[in-house]
């Protein structure tokens, strides 16, 4: 029978005690949901917002917790060795965290899991550095759109090559808003959600999973 792994002494780097206090509570908190739940998935995040994650905790309370955090803190309260493992075998899955990502811990079967995620996803307005995976052009004309005459110099300001004539904001030439394959800038941004244009998802893509003491890729 292998040996118990719970209540193992964690050392934490000499911080501030509050700091400190914070961080050994957050180990803790982790360390019983790895008690509480039958399986752990890794999972990174595309286009993080925290109102769509909000959401999706209260969809999923019942029966599973999400965690993001530090990933240092997620190391640590899960353990990196198997010397220093909160469960047989899970030290595996602290070997695929990188990047922007998370833990949900959770009782729903595998298959339920999978499914749900692999239908999972919400539109929202793109922020400066996401990258379209379309062309939009705005032709030369009439500009279409919920715009009253006043906002013509803000928009303007942001790029747009605008005048105004007889009261009806006009672009003097074609525009492209966005470039299919490069970043767009905070002021296409904010251009794009004044016109309305959800072009970015939120996702939740899984990495891997923690599941009767083994680890397996997804």
């Amino acid at each position: 029978m292998p040996k118990s792994k719970r209540n193992r002494v964690i050392s934490l780097t000499k911080v501030d005690k509050k700091i400190r206090t914070d961080k050994e509570r957050i180990v803790d908190e982790i360390r019983e949901y790895l008690d509480q739940y039958s399986s752990v998935y890794l999972f990174e995040v595309e286009n993080m917002r925290n109102n769509k994650l909000k959401e999706l905790r209260l969809k999923w309370t019942s029966d599973s917790r999400f965690f993001l955090g530090k990933n240092s803190l997620m190391e640590v309260a899960i353990g990196k060795t198997p010397e220093t493992e909160a469960k047989q075998n899970i030290h595996k899955l602290v070997q695929m965290i990188s990047g922007e990502c998370g833990l949900l811990f959770t009782n729903k079967t595998k298959d339920e899991v999978l499914k749900f995620f692999s239908e999972y996803n919400e539109e929202d307005y793109p922020r400066g550095g996401f990258v379209p995976e379309e062309t939009i052009m705005l032709p030369q004309g009439p500009l279409i759109g919920p715009f009253s005459h006043a906002q013509e110099p803000y928009l303007r300001k942001l790029g747009l090559p605008t005048q105004l004539q007889e009261g009806v904001i006009n672009l003097t030439t074609d525009y492209c808003l966005c470039k299919a394959g490069q970043a767009i800038t905070v002021e296409q941004a904010k251009l794009l959600k004044l016109m309305d244009m959800k072009m970015a998802k939120f996702r939740i893509r899984l990495r891997a999973v923690w599941q009767n003491d083994q680890v397996s890729s997804l």
